[in-house]
C-alpha cells in the first residue's frame, strides 16, 4: 500500500507510523474522570469502511497528517494537512 504524504508525495506504507483515529476527542487537560481517560487511551473501535486517521512520515519528513481511508477496501479517500 502507498500513502500520499502531503509534503513528500506517495511513499510505501513502511515509511509511516499509524497515529490513531483522528475522530476521537481527547479529554481537556486537567479535566475528565479516570474512566474518560481510560477509555481515551485503551478502548478503541475497529471501524470498517470510511475512517479518518493520523499518520506520521517517520522515514521521510517526519510530519504528521490526517488521511481519510476506507479500511474495508484499503483505499485512500483523501488527506488533509
Amino acid at each position: 500500500m502507498r500513502l500520499p504524504c502531503p509534503y513528500c508525495g506517495d511513499r510505501d506504507v513502511s515509511e509511516f507510523r499509524y497515529g490513531g483515529d483522528a475522530s476521537r476527542q481527547r479529554p481537556a487537560h486537567g479535566a475528565g474522570s479516570a474512566k474518560e481517560w481510560h477509555d481515551y487511551y485503551f478502548v478503541f473501535d475497529n471501524p470498517k469502511g470510511a475512517h479518518t486517521e493520523h499518520w506520521q512520515h517517520v522515514l521521510g519528513c517526519r510530519q504528521w497528517f490526517t488521511l481519510n481511508r476506507d479500511t474495508a477496501r484499503n483505499e485512500i479517500l483523501g488527506g488533509e494537512e
